[in-house]
């Protein structure tokens, strides 16, 4: 339920933030019921912003009167450069190291004190991974989270402890000092390796990506299984593949007036595709 701030109201944006929020990969479809108690919001209160919400296309109503998240929530998302713009540069490289370790390959940036992932690449024979694409894991418990951390001061650590790591296995960081450990092995050797963190037949490995400003703005990562010495083939390949999007992400940020600015203007950070097709958005900047 939407919290109040001390003499602030609860904000109609933060209310329908909540029903919005009240659907995930396991309550895809809900009735108005079902989203009156998972948003905690009173049942007339939930039909009057459920009706609005199926007006602007946010949530959309079945024949079977239950409801689902609208199109129109993915048409904003692809508007969203630290999300789907991302994931448009990055897909190569994502493509290139599944291609060669063979088992799940993801991307995932911070999202509050917990790694948001946009992309998953994955082959049936592969071990077991918790991720889904738009599901979130907390920044402590996950390799791209450790990535992430690597760029963040002591204080915000702190308060990813705070907030509370799941617990997945025994080896999942639960205090400061074991999360510190772990950050600071990044921050030593430029990469993670989350031995058994979320499922213990699992390894997660992850490199940073670094944004036009020079933090880390994702990261890079796969699954694979557990137990065996690191694969340093695989550190170098997911290292090498994080440095070129980091590459890329910088050519994509540079001034469109810029000489050796790329085709494309600022539709840059959004597509990621042929030449002609960047030409040809360029000439649209002005539309």
């Amino acid at each position: 339920m939407p919290t109040q701030r001390q003499g602030t109201p609860v904000s109609v944006l933060s209310r329908q933030l909540s029903i919005l929020d009240a659907f995930d990969a396991g309550a895809a479809f809900l009735t108005l019921s079902e989203i009156a108690q998972r948003s905690g919001l009173p049942m007339t209160t939930t039909h009057r912003l459920v009706n609005e919400l199926v007006d602007e296309r946010l949530l959309e109503r079945l024949p079977d009167r239950s409801y689902q998240l609208g199109l129109r929530l993915w048409e904003l998302a692809a508007r969203t450069p630290r999300a789907m713009g991302l994931r448009e540069i990055a897909y190569p490289m994502v493509q290139l190291v599944q291609n060669q370790v063979r088992q799940h390959t993801q991307l995932g940036v911070e999202g509050g004190h917990d790694v948001v992932y946009l992309e998953r690449m994955s082959r049936p024979n592969a071990v077991v991974n918790a991720t889904i694409v738009g599901g979130r894991i907390s920044l402590g418990a996950s390799a791209i989270g450790h990535v992430l951390l690597s760029d963040r001061p002591r204080a915000f650590l702190e308060e990813v402890v705070d907030a509370g790591i799941r617990r997945y296995t025994e080896n999942t960081p639960q205090t400061l000092d074991e999360l510190l450990e772990v950050v600071d092995r990044v921050r030593e050797v430029g990469y993670s390796v989350a031995e058994g963190f979320i499922h213990p037949a699992a390894r997660g490995m992850a490199a940073p990506i670094y944004g036009p400003d020079g933090r880390v703005l994702a990261g890079l990562g796969v699954v694979v299984p557990s137990g065996e010495p690191v694969n340093m083939r695989i550190v170098e390949l997911l290292r090498n593949a994080a440095r070129g999007v980091s590459q890329q992400m910088r050519a994509a940020y540079i001034d469109p007036d810029h000489p050796h600015a790329l085709p494309g203007t600022k539709f840059r950070v959004l597509i990621n595709s042929s030449k002609s097709s960047m030409e040809y958005f360029g000439t649209r900047v002005h539309e």
